[in-house]
């Protein structure tokens, strides 16, 4: 394909960084920005030197179509792209359900086009470079926690959880055979079924463990990865982007019975990958638009950490 023409839907704050990234990628061509709300439309529209449109319209401008709009409207506007034949990056979840997204996922392979959901973590820099440590893990533990956000309306599972799903299956390699956890409601603000703190407890066939926790009720912003392998500790930290590697020494009582010594001996490698999230995901978007990745291959890894958030708020309403 020649240089590619982005729309994009959605110009609140995630969508003006999807313009931002499009606009300045070499690989392709920020056509539209296309927003109900004219004045934000057009100051994003503005801003990065394209056109703004009230409406998708029917899309035979374009070539391929980013949906940065609330989570809410995702299944319309999917729907609307791949009926237009058109390829799609869709912000995490594709639907906020599992039923739906599975629809989506087989539009898009029915009407021969790629799809890329969002999960955004998947090109972290720290995960990408803790990934070539890791040999055998048997634990992973993670926590995503922020300040209460007004704007968000979706539940914390399909908004936060659903990222360290997906890291967790990616690191363990297989899919979860068991699903546990519990949610719970408390700001006021939120809206109603919408949970503030999610869980969850995945088991693997294999044995593996994993151990989730997202809130949006916390006083401060946590993003942290755990490999736990038997010999070794990897420790990600997502939000600055730094892996440390620990191994245990040895560790004894002090001479006096009133603490702990240990050493361990603590790895702290180069970063070698600083590219933005956001645009390296941008880039596997076009690699995939451009037949350099595999389409299938991408729809595939997709529907595993829905289904764990779709199990898991089913728990919650058994």
């Amino acid at each position: 394909m020649s240089v590619p023409r982005i729309a994009l839907v959605g110009a609140g704050t995630m969508g003006s960084y999807h313009a931002r990234v499009v606009a300045a990628s070499g690989r392709a061509k920020l056509a539209r920005i296309i927003d109900s709300r004219r004045s934000v439309g057009e100051a994003v529209a503005a801003r990065f030197g394209t056109a703004w449109t009230p409406e998708l319209g029917d899309l035979a401008d374009v070539d391929a179509v980013i949906i940065a709009a609330s989570t809410e409207a995702h299944d319309a506007l999917a729907r609307a792209v791949l009926d237009a034949g058109k390829p799609l990056l869709v912000e995490k979840p594709v639907v906020n359900g599992l039923a739906k997204t599975r629809e989506i996922l087989e539009l898009s392979e029915q009407a021969g086009v790629p799809i890329l959901c969002g999960l955004l973590e998947r090109y972290n820099p720290a995960v990408l470079t803790a990934k070539h440590f890791v040999n055998s893990p048997v634990h992973v533990t993670a926590t995503r926690h922020s300040p209460y956000a007004p704007r968000i309306r979706t539940g914390v599972a399909w908004d936060l959880l659903i990222h360290d799903v997906d890291l967790a299956i990616n690191v363990l390699g297989s899919i979860p055979s068991k699903v546990d956890g519990s949610v719970g409601y408390f700001h006021p603000d939120s809206v109603e079924g919408a949970e503030d703190v999610a869980t969850a407890s995945l088991s693997f066939a294999g044995g593996q463990l994993a151990q989730l926790s997202a809130s949006r009720i916390g006083q401060r912003k946590d993003r942290t990865l755990l490999i736990h392998e038997l010999d070794r500790l990897i420790e990600v930290d997502l939000l600055r982007r730094t892996v440390t590697v620990y191994r245990h020494v040895s560790g004894d009582a002090d001479e006096d019975g009133r603490g702990y010594r240990q050493q361990t001996s603590i790895e702290i490698p180069e970063i070698t990958n600083s590219r933005e999230p956001l645009a390296a995901q941008f880039d596997h978007f076009v690699d995939l638009l451009d037949g350099i990745a595999d389409p299938d291959e991408e729809r595939r890894s997709i529907l595993p950490s829905h289904a764990v958030i779709d199990t898991l708020l089913s728990l919650r309403d058994s």
